[in-house]
């Protein structure tokens, strides 16, 4: 079967790497959508890319119509970078967007919708948290995200479209060059600077965004079965304090860094506990983590921050 997907959020660390994925598919053809500012993904043989925005919600429409997709991956969305975005936009960009390109997927016949949510849709749990759980958070792009999470599920059902939400955990990996964690990570070591944190006690699943990306490109080729809309999370399933995963990936790189990690406190919205049950994905889906998520970060570090000396960790888990 072949496959034609449009794909939102190319310029990203999760769509960087689902495009790196399809270039390896003869099968696969993609219309990346990208806001006229983003950046240029690689030039790869079977990409398209068409500069629109996406808020432009007719333009949009006409290029979605007019390459006639059988998938629609939404990955756009604004919110963890620095500086943070500002609330109201949160809403505009990932709850507008995301129910206008489900609507989008309806006129197309057979078009699924994949819908990239994330894990801070969950409240605080002290077990890892699995899809039936309620979405209670109060993290401002978790909020976000759980409130287009549940507008695309109702929408799925009213208009009879096959979607799957995906909700990835933290990842990083190619592309994952700008603020957040482990890009000013890396950003500290290449100019010799420490780099400071909180106590980092709080528990995090982290993955490298390959594999999350494999999770997307699994959920294309497994389309839903009698189920019309399903959910699955993607995650490393660990639970680990973030400190040790920091330390871990800084030991396996034998990065020159120093991390001081003081007691400062969690934003009141960040919850202690965000760990993936990611059994339904592998039953679903056949998907579990493959990736060392300290190689994830030794890729990120070669292509954005050349100068650094990092040794290669071992690629597989």
């Amino acid at each position: 079967m072949s496959h034609r997907v449009i794909l939102t959020g190319g310029s990203g660390t999760l769509g960087r790497n689902f495009l790196e994925l399809a270039a390896r598919r003869m099968d696969m053809c993609v219309l990346a959508l990208l806001r006229p500012e983003s950046r240029i993904p690689t030039d790869l043989s079977n990409v398209q890319v068409a500069r629109v925005d996406l808020l432009d919600t007719e333009s949009v429409e006409r290029l979605v119509r007019e390459f006639e997709p059988t998938s629609i991956v939404h990955c756009a969305a604004t919110g963890m970078e620095f500086p943070r975005t500002r609330w109201f936009d949160l809403v505009r960009v990932n709850v507008n967007m995301a129910v206008s390109f489900c609507e989008m997927g309806s006129f197309i016949p057979g078009c699924q919708f994949l819908f990239v949510s994330t894990g801070l849709v969950y409240g605080n749990l002290d077990r890892p948290a699995r899809e039936s759980d309620h979405l209670e958070t109060t993290h401002p792009y978790g909020a976000s995200k759980a409130a287009a999470d549940i507008l695309v599920r109702s929408a799925a059902a009213e208009f009879e479209v096959p979607l799957t939400v995906l909700r990835p955990f933290s990842f990083t990996g190619l592309g994952d060059d700008r603020t957040r964690l482990f890009g000013s990570l890396l950003r500290a070591a290449s100019h010799g600077v420490p780099f400071d944190l909180s106590a980092c006690e709080h528990v995090r699943d982290h993955c490298s965004a390959r594999d999350i990306a494999r999770g997307i490109m699994a959920s294309i080729d497994r389309p839903n079965g009698p189920e019309l809309a399903r959910v699955v999370n993607l995650g490393s399933g660990l639970d680990e304090p973030l400190r040790n995963i920091i330390e871990s990936v800084v030991k396996q790189l034998g990065l020159d860094i120093h991390l001081r990690f003081d007691a400062r406190g969690l934003r009141r919205s960040e919850p202690l506990y965000l760990v993936a049950d990611i059994s339904r994905a592998d039953r679903l889906l056949g998907w579990r983590p493959t990736h060392n998520l300290a190689h994830a970060v030794w890729e990120l570090a070669s292509e954005a921050f050349p100068d650094l000396r990092v040794t290669e960790p071992t690629e597989h888990l």
